[in-house]
């Protein structure tokens, strides 16, 4: 495995200092989706490559990866890696379809269906292609901004595993919870050991960041949250950081987005081992900063349909989000849920340029 001195030094750390809590002289920026759809150019390599073929060929996800870093020259802070969460379950032996939303063709509907996952999940035989798309993109950035690996929360993961697909309601795997309580934690905990596995791989492949995306996590009442889904990402920091510093590897930061879980976020300032929480839109900047105080990083947090509001919309919002985020602490600017598929690339620009001229603290 490539060792993180073959790789070109660093020239922008905004990103890794923020993340730290460290106060930067501007917000570092980056987009959730950052690489998709909404851009012609990755249109275009789409038109002949399915999704998941993108995700495992190295050298597509590398040229998908660098497309917003190439057309915001100067404007983005960091990159992150094309990919998807779904990774994970196809790694532990599901089917996923992506058409265009993903699909499950078999489901998980009882416990006895987990007898169909595979025991003992290899992360390097399942998920190498990531790895090694990590470490060609990691030199095809040629050090220009860091390079951030994720993957989904365990949470997230097995409600895609029992629905299915998208839900709504999130009825069966609910159920799942409800009816077979200790089933689900030992589900919930066997993707956790896999999501360790996968993450302590794209550092060593060289990831600077990580990221934890709990996409569901609002669609928990706080008692269950506590219950079924912060213990699994306790264990990941926990676990992540502890391989990491056996295998000799960088302390890289840590970043959570648990969408909607706004009830939870002094608890995971205070319990989670994360040294970023991400926002989304539904929780006011200056709030959230008074819960967690200065124990952690805040990353968001613009509602992603502000985009579609046209340039002073756009530039009245950064304005007001770099006010409320100012201060204590360290902040890196993002949306507050991913990307869509119909925004003006050029108004992703004017985004990024707002936060540069309204974060600026000289």
């Amino acid at each position: 495995m490539t060792s993180t001195t073959e790789f070109p030094p660093l020239q922008n750390d905004l990103l890794l200092r923020a993340a730290r809590g460290e106060k930067t002289e501007r917000a570092p920026v980056w987009v959730m989706r950052q690489a998709g759809r909404y851009l012609p150019e990755f249109r275009e390599v789409r038109k002949s490559h399915e999704f998941f073929e993108v995700c495992r060929t190295p050298d597509l996800a590398m040229e998908v990866t660098l497309q917003p870093i190439r057309r915001y020259k100067g404007l983005l802070d960091a990159s992150i890696i094309f990919s998807d969460i779904l990774v994970v379950p196809q790694a532990m032996g599901m089917e996923v379809l992506m058409n265009p939303g993903p699909s499950f063709p078999e489901p998980l509907d009882v416990p006895a269906d987990v007898e169909k996952l595979r025991k003992e999940v290899d992360v390097n035989k399942e998920l190498g292609y990531v790895f090694e798309a990590i470490t060609q993109t990691r030199k095809g950035l040629e050090g220009v901004v860091p390079l951030i690996g994720f993957c989904g929360a365990p949470w997230t993961l097995f409600s895609y595993m029992i629905e299915g697909g998208g839900s709504k309601t999130l009825q069966k795997a609910k159920t799942w919870l409800f009816k077979y309580p200790e089933e689900s934690k030992a589900l919930l905990h066997r993707i956790a050991v896999v999501c360790v596995d996968f993450l302590v791989g794209q550092v060593k492949a060289g990831a600077q960041l990580l990221q934890v995306f709990d996409s569901w996590a609002g669609e928990l009442s706080p008692h269950d949250f506590d219950r079924f889904s912060f213990p699994t990402l306790q264990y990941i920091a926990k676990t992540v950081r502890q391989r990491l510093a056996e295998a000799g590897l960088p302390d890289v930061p840590l970043t959570l987005f648990a969408k909607g879980a706004n009830y939870a976020l002094k608890k995971l300032a205070d319990e989670s081992g994360y040294d970023v929480l991400g926002l989304d839109w539904c929780i006011d900047p200056a709030e959230a900063r008074r819960i967690v105080g200065d124990k952690v990083a805040l990353q968001g947090n613009m509602d992603p349909n502000v985009l579609y509001g046209g340039r002073e919309a756009i530039e009245q919002t950064v304005k007001r989000m770099s006010a409320a985020f100012s201060g204590k602490g360290g902040w890196i600017a993002n949306l507050g849920h991913g990307i869509t598929p119909g925004v003006d690339p050029e108004d992703m620009r004017w985004f990024l340029e707002c936060v540069h001229k309204y974060s600026s603290s000289g």
